[in-house]
């Protein structure tokens, strides 16, 4: 199974964050790149923002003037990755989740932080691999199944 150096770093003051998240997450990393049989180890940047900071971020990437819950910023196309010369691991790119978006969803799905945020990741680590879900419905279709069969396979349930 493959391993996923994950360069965490939270940001914001406004959520507090569960007890175990990073853990977590890595494991949901983990486990998307044993759904789509990558055996390479890999490496991704997670950083936790507030509302305002994804807002910033959303505007200026996607000139999109609103917060989002989730953003994804692929190192490669998908298929071609770039390996670290010094680690040998390659290297998907950088997510960016926003734990006052995901608090707020957890909350109207009646689910816990750990689980919205778990999800997020999943859904962006399928963006980092070369999924893209405003393609088509069926390409949606797709990443969503494989985001929930990664968190079944971690035990995180609704």
């Amino acid at each position: 199974m493959s391993k996923v150096k994950l360069y965490y770093s939270n940001k914001q003051k406004t959520t507090e964050l569960p007890k175990g998240i990073r853990t977590a997450i890595r494991k949901c990393c983990e486990a998307a790149l044993t759904e789509e049989g990558i055996a390479d180890d890999a490496e991704v940047s997670l950083t936790v923002v507030d509302n305002n900071a994804i807002r910033e971020m959303n505007r200026e990437y996607r000139q999109k003037d609103s917060d989002t819950d989730v953003l994804s910023f692929p190192m490669s196309d998908g298929e071609n990755f770039d390996t670290d010369p010094e680690t040998d691991r390659i290297v998907l790119g950088d997510i960016v989740i926003s734990a006052e978006k995901a608090e707020k969803q957890a909350k109207e799905y009646g689910h816990s932080l750990e689980r919205e945020m778990c999800f997020l990741a999943a859904h962006s680590m399928f963006h980092l691999l070369g999924y893209d879900h405003e393609v088509s419905k069926e390409e949606e279709r797709i990443m969503f199944e494989k985001q929930e069969k990664v968190l079944k396979k971690i035990g995180i349930n609704r």
